[in-house]
């Protein structure tokens, strides 16, 4: 009898299907050792030794999975196949100290990948092992030693992230710029034309004596006013009919990443939300594994995919494709998220999924697959240049259109296109004015960030990686320092803001992408076996321990909250009530404290005055 032993028991019992009765499976439900919650538990002095201990809430896992070891050959480790999956392998080797363990790992649930794995073990990735908890005695460090910084010169009880900071840093510098954003007037100009049919022709102006509009500079409502009555008096020729063909590519297989985009976009799915579905979908065995920044996909899925394709669409829409992943450290022996099989429709297992979610993002996963092996969508683009002409001035205006021609990949995966057509015109073709459209425009301030374009920046700066990008965004709200506003943006709370200009201050690599990006590179040699994992830690924690040091005695609360006076009284014992901060924001206090203890919630509408 052998014991296969995995994380979750969904994953164990899809897993059963495809096991013979020579197998036992068992769930380890995550992580059985951890460092301990109450101290640091890291050997700073020794090499940075991790103490690791056993929580209270596996006490009871690890006592079953050894009864269930007494008699078993062979122990499987079947955890997933990321770093922190190779860790959650390696605790339980420790922890148990199998007579005889094998690692093995699959991208996918199902028959012959799972007997592929047990066909080819191998032995536990230590370099993924170090990689992981390099990360999570950074993590430790930082969180440990500059969360008492925090409570001591802001509030109690705050908590300082490594990867969180800077994501704060970004909502916090978005918002200043929104702040210090001044909107800048300008002018756009519409005239609407007839041809020969007296059909309509929008047409929007861009040059002025071949002098781009942008370039003028046009602000005054004065110079557009007479802009507008000369072009009434203008004539109007056809000058250039340019038409071509325009191929929209397919888009590439989801990655972590781009799904947690899409389905923000599509759904407006959290990222926390999205990975829970992909995760009871891969444990079902429906798709792939979820936790990937390759593009790679295996040579039976394109097979397979091109058979349906031709099948169901016809040959005319296939157009095999493979993508190259871009992103730094990708690990190409991963695959995209992707269905498990083609012929696994929506339509086929939505009465499977019990969550309706769950089946929008399945359905989500197969179309965009499917769709990157289709071929591009054709748009027949045209654009007219017509020339107005007035004694004083030479105008340009341009109108454009697009109709699509070849759905291609469209069919099954639409895009953003809005079809507009043009009438039939002719080189020199005179035009006769219709009307004119004047409008009156301003700059906008940049857009806060919404879940889906947080992830694609941190992504793009290199900060965290494929699993970090939920638990980073959940992790800044539930310390309250950033709020979903009512059009689901992110905004800083003045505790967020009041920490992360503390921490720009006086830990400014803490909150430097350029420098959390080169840490996750290091990771990444870390788990490649390129770069010793202790050699990491020194290099980074020696400066960052001397600077924590030096500005627990520079560094004064005063410097960062003040407390406000406020003409109102305490109605317990008529001292002076206070404005205070907490780690959840402003709130009333008695100026008495610690005798009277009286506190109620800020109300940034009361009337009462505070005393500068």
């Amino acid at each position: 009898m052998n014991l296969v032993i995995v994380e979750s028991p969904t994953k164990a019992k899809t897993i059963s299907k495809f096991l013979g009765p020579n197998y036992k499976i068992q769930a380890s439900f995550g992580h059985i050792r951890d460092l301990p919650k109450t101290t640091l538990g890291v050997d700073v002095e020794n090499n940075f030794q991790p103490k690791y201990v056993v929580p209270k809430k596996a006490k009871k896992t690890v006592k079953l999975l050894k009864e269930k070891m007494k008699n078993s050959d062979v122990v499987y480790l079947a955890t997933d196949p990321d770093r922190e999956g190779e860790a959650i392998a390696w605790h339980l080797k420790e922890v148990l100290n199998p007579k005889k363990y094998k690692r093995i790992s699959f991208h996918e649930i199902t028959r012959s990948a799972i007997e592929k794995a047990l066909n080819n073990p191998r032995d536990i990735d230590i370099n993924l092992v170090n990689a992981q908890q390099t990360r999570r005695i950074l993590d430790r460090l930082v969180g440990y030693k500059l969360s008492p910084f925090l409570w001591k010169n802001v509030a109690r009880k705050l908590s300082a992230g490594r990867v969180q900071s800077v994501a704060v840093r970004l909502i916090c510098d978005r918002e200043k710029e929104i702040k210090n954003f001044k909107a800048q007037e300008y002018w756009t100009i519409a005239v609407i034309l007839l041809n020969h049919n007296n059909k309509e022709i929008e047409s929007t102006l861009i040059k002025i004596n071949d002098k781009k509009l942008e370039k003028l500079d046009l602000k005054d409502k004065k110079e557009i006013d007479e802009i507008v009555r000369d072009l009434k008096i203008s004539d109007y020729k056809v000058v250039d009919i340019q038409k071509r063909e325009i191929k929209k590519n397919p888009y590439p297989p989801f990655t972590t990443s781009t799904l947690q985009q899409s389905a923000w976009q599509k759904f407006h799915f959290p990222a926390k939300f999205t990975m829970g579905l992909a995760q009871s979908l891969f444990e079902k065995g429906y798709i792939t594994y979820h936790r990937t920044d390759s593009l790679n996909l295996s040579e039976s899925s394109l097979r397979e995919a091109e058979f349906f394709i031709r099948d169901h669409y016809g040959n005319n829409y296939y157009q095999g494709k493979k993508y190259k992943t871009k992103s730094k450290g990708a690990q190409e022996a991963h695959e995209a998220i992707r269905p498990i099989s083609c012929q696994n429709t929506p339509e086929k297992i939505k009465l499977k999924l019990k969550e309706e979610a769950a089946f929008r993002l399945y359905k989500l996963i197969w179309q965009r697959f499917i769709a990157s092996q289709m071929k591009p969508a054709i748009l027949d683009e045209t654009k007219i240049d017509i020339e107005g002409k007035s004694n004083r001035n030479r105008y340009t205006l341009r109108s454009s259109g697009q109709n699509l021609k070849f759905d291609g990949f469209s069919k099954i995966y639409p895009f953003n296109f809005q079809e507009s057509t043009i009438p039939d015109l002719e080189l020199q073709e005179k035009l006769k004015l219709n009307k004119i459209n004047p409008s009156q425009h301003f700059t906008l301030p940049p857009a806060r960030y919404s879940e889906a374009t947080l992830i694609k920046t941190l992504e793009k700066d290199g900060i965290g990686r494929p699993s970090t990008y939920a638990p980073i965004i959940s992790t800044i709200q539930k310390r309250n320092y950033v709020i979903k506003n009512k059009n689901r943006k992110f905004e800083p709370t003045e505790i967020g803001m009041i920490v992360n200009d503390l921490l720009c201050q006086h830990f400014p690599k803490i909150v430097d992408t350029k420098f959390t990006a080169q840490m996750e590179e290091n990771l990444d040699k870390i788990a490649q076996g390129k770069e010793d994992w202790h050699k990491v830690l020194a290099k980074f924690y020696k400066p960052f321990s001397d600077n924590l040091e030096k500005k627990y005695k520079e560094v004064s609360k005063k410097d960062f909250i003040k407390e406000e006076k406020t003409d109102r009284r305490c109605p317990k014992c008529g001292a002076p009530l206070v404005i205070k901060f907490s780690r959840f924001g402003k709130f009333y206090a008695c100026s008495n404290f610690p005798k009277c203890r009286y506190t109620e919630p800020y109300d940034k509408s009361s009337n009462s005055k505070v005393q500068k």
